[in-house]
């Protein structure tokens, strides 16, 4: 039933050293056109990790966040390097983030942000039998790292220093997934 429709006269609109601002003319099947404009990440995606003590409590970072201009309590994340996958960007984010390995690493979903106008994708990840491990990354100030426990997942949602809903939505992933076991 669906068809997908034909892309012609793509050209970049602008340019940052994260995105390119794309415009594109899209004919679908019935004829009608439309100009649409995207975003297309120049990186390789990102990572965003749940790390996991035990089965009750995750560890998350306080980090500035540019967007909002504030410090926005969320989940370990970064992007993924050239010739990594998201398993070992992980696995190296946890070190450099929250000073935590895993012996035990676990791929849950991939996932995009605002698919009508973005390209980029994250893949969220959980991390449990964390053991200590530091590793510096690019951060620009140590981050603060606190414990907060799944079942207060509720309330921690309504908090007003967590909005950003690839945590929320990774935070509910996988406590529902602990709960099933």
């Amino acid at each position: 039933m669906r068809k997908k429709p034909k892309l012609t006269n793509i050209h970049t609109v602008a340019q940052s050293r994260i995105f390119n601002l794309e415009s594109m003319e899209v004919e679908f099947s019935n004829g009608a056109t439309r100009i649409y404009e995207r975003l297309v990440s120049r990186g390789n995606g990102a990572v965003l990790v749940v790390p996991m003590l035990d089965d009750e409590t995750v560890l998350m970072i306080y980090e500035y966040s540019g967007g909002t201009e504030r410090y926005e309590l969320g989940l370990t994340k970064g992007k993924i390097d050239k010739g990594e996958t998201p398993i070992e960007t992980a696995a190296r984010e946890l070190k450099e983030e929250i000073g935590y390995g895993s012996n035990k690493l676990t791929f849950l979903k991939t996932i995009t942000l605002a698919p009508g106008y973005q390209s980029s994708e994250t893949h969220i990840v959980l991390a449990e039998e964390l053991y200590e491990e530091k590793a510096y990354g690019d951060e620009p100030e140590p981050l603060e790292i606190v414990a907060h426990k799944l079942s207060d997942l509720e309330k921690l949602t309504y908090r007003e220093d967590l909005t950003e809903a690839r945590s929320i939505l990774a935070l509910y992933m996988v406590r529902d997934i602990i709960r099933s076991r």
